[in-house]
């Protein structure tokens, strides 16, 4: 649980070292940690926090006391057994429960150093790489603790959170410099005033990101962005660039195919063959097109759409500064026999009838929202995703706000 991504990588190294496996929950939340001492009944919490509020046995990272050892010591580099368990990763999973999935170094490694020569990182062209997501999420695990440890890089230790401490941030990096984000976080920067420093890649992942968002990162960071496509269940799979490619490319090594209607990878650093929750075609041996999730289509009267397809609508609202479209209850619940989708946004300048109507103009009738909820900010999780029971406690809240209304004005 450090919050220092340097004491995070020391951390793992010291498990590595003497075999010990990493936990890294989906969250920190009380319900979670239990289930999690439930899977690990031996497990303990390192931290960097003076205070820690986690219920487990805790171990505290020293704050400079450790000596420093003579700068011209010779270090032998550790060779670890490829069939190492260092990790699991956890899913949220359907029920609530977090699912473990178990990583082998060397399978880790191989995935790395795959993604390594794709972004142009090697101990020949080692780059500084700063992070807005923390390393205990799958994505900023592998592309910001172990690129750095695989391909001669140097990390960043520090997360910043607001656009111009991003910035301020990058600026002292040494170049090339590459910057580890996700589309909620570009999206921010780009809306800031903030002077943007050149940067030599950078890279996108937890969300699908709109090419017309990434081409105005590229013109502003004046470099290659890179979009990468996994899950915590396989880890890093494919890349493309996201301005000028619609198409994904395959890591080497790893396929694709479908059976009975759904997509499985497998090969490559996979530990082992892998369904995937997203609806993909494939276009050839390495390259493939992503549709959109299992779970995101919608059917009403009829007509069909996506969630995400929604979402980019309701996002390229003059105005609108953060939204979403989402299913308010079980996915395809309905009533009557009809699907509800529902849609929060953050529009300070607009209200109700304007953001419909411009809606209306945009997407078919039958898939305005219901409700239309007007919110301070989404709940965003630390990689920019929104939680579906967050988002269902959001739509419920609201509910419960309405029938107050309501029953206020009958009683007066």
């Amino acid at each position: 649980m450090c919050g220092d991504r340097y004491l995070f990588a020391v951390g793992l190294a010291a498990c590595l070292l003497t075999r010990k496996v990493c936990l890294l929950p989906p969250t920190r939340t009380p319900e979670v940690i239990r289930q999690l001492a439930t899977f690990a009944p031996d497990v303990v919490c390192l931290t960097d926090e003076k205070e820690c509020d986690i219920a487990l046995p805790q171990v505290r990272v020293p704050q400079g006391s450790a000596s420093r050892q003579r700068a011209d010591r010779r270090w032998r580099v550790p060779e670890i057994d490829v069939s190492q368990r260092m990790a699991y990763v956890f899913t949220s999973g359907s029920t609530g429960v977090p699912v473990p999935h178990a990583k082998t170094w060397g399978k880790l490694v191989r995935c790395i150093r795959d993604g390594a020569a794709r972004l142009g990182c090697s101990n020949e062209h080692s780059h500084a790489v700063l992070a807005t997501v923390p390393p205990q999420h799958m994505y900023g695990f592998e592309s910001s603790v172990l690129l750095a440890l695989q391909s001669g890089s140097a990390l960043c230790a520090e997360r910043p959170f607001y656009p111009a401490d991003i910035c301020n941030a990058l600026g002292v990096l040494p170049r090339p410099r590459t910057l580890i984000s996700t589309p909620i976080h570009l999206r921010a920067l780009l809306a800031s005033p903030a002077d943007l420093p050149a940067l030599d890649v950078i890279v996108s992942a937890t969300a699908p990101l709109s090419q017309e968002l990434a081409l105005e990162a590229e013109q502003r960071f004046r470099a290659p962005l890179l979009e990468i496509y996994g899950s915590t269940e396989s880890g890093q799979l494919a890349t493309r660039r996201t301005a000028r490619d619609e198409a994904w490319r395959l890591w080497p090594g790893v396929c694709l195919t479908i059976e009975e209607g759904r997509a499985w990878a497998r090969g490559g650093h996979l530990e082992q063959p892998t369904p995937m929750c997203d609806e993909l075609e494939p276009l050839d041996a390495e390259r493939f097109l992503l549709r959109g999730r299992l779970g995101d289509l919608v059917n009403i009267a009829g007509k069909r759409s996506s969630l995400a397809y929604l979402t980019h609508q309701l996002n390229s609202i003059e105005g609108v500064e953060d939204g979403v479209f989402f299913f308010p209850d079980e996915p395809h619940a309905s009533e009557g026999g009809i699907t509800r989708v529902a849609a929060a946004v953050v529009a300070p300048g607009l209200d109700a009838t304007r953001l419909t109507e411009a809606l209306r103009r945009r997407i078919d009738p039958v898939f305005l929202p219901r409700p239309l909820l007007f919110v301070e900010r989404l709940p965003r999780n630390s990689t920019g995703k929104l939680p579906r029971e967050a988002m269902r406690s959001l739509a419920a809240a609201s509910a419960s706000i309405s029938a107050s209304a309501v029953t206020d004005g009958i009683r007066s």
